[in-house]
């Protein structure tokens, strides 16, 4: 695919990477996953799922036009977290940064609209992600196109997930 930069480590502007607190007590835990008056306007969610994804299998590489992601990552398992900067006038432009995130490291991770995104189950359990998108999915009562550019079965596509 022609285009793409020779992605290099680092981190990517506007990704927003912040570590879930867990609370204890005798009946369990519980996690905020998001406030909203914590929350950027931009990013707030209008819908809310959970996937479940079995161990060594991944999800994407994909992006959205204009949708952003609110993924939660708090286990039973662990992921390993792939993103790709291909938005042209960001400062991080041709940035790809790897995040563990899940069981071991709960975390929100919100991924704004132009960054390629996937995720691997990289533990032994079946692991389950919340997402809480700021966009409905195919739009308002599922009649428009869905917001989605996948990459996955992509040819030559820069978007390896190592």
């Amino acid at each position: 695919m022609s285009g793409w930069p020779e992605f290099t480590k680092g981190k990517i502007h506007d990704v927003t990477v912040r570590p879930l607190a867990k609370y204890l007590d005798e009946r369990g835990w519980l996690a905020e996953l998001f406030r909203s008056d914590e929350t950027d306007p931009q990013t707030m969610p209008v819908m809310a799922y959970l996937s479940m994804t079995q161990p060594g299998v991944a999800r994407g590489p994909h992006e959205h036009v204009d949708q952003s992601d609110w993924f939660c990552f708090i286990g039973p398992s662990n992921f390993k977290v792939f993103l790709w900067d291909a938005r042209r006038d960001s400062p991080t432009f041709g940035v790809r940064q790897t995040i563990f995130a899940g069981a071991d490291a709960p975390l929100t991770v919100i991924v704004p609209p132009g960054v390629v995104h996937a995720y691997k189950n990289i533990g032994t359990a079946d692991g389950i992600v919340f997402n809480a998108p700021n966009r409905l999915y195919a739009g308002e009562g599922k009649k428009s196109p869905v917001d989605e550019i996948r990459h996955e079965e992509v040819e030559g596509s820069p978007f390896c997930l190592d």
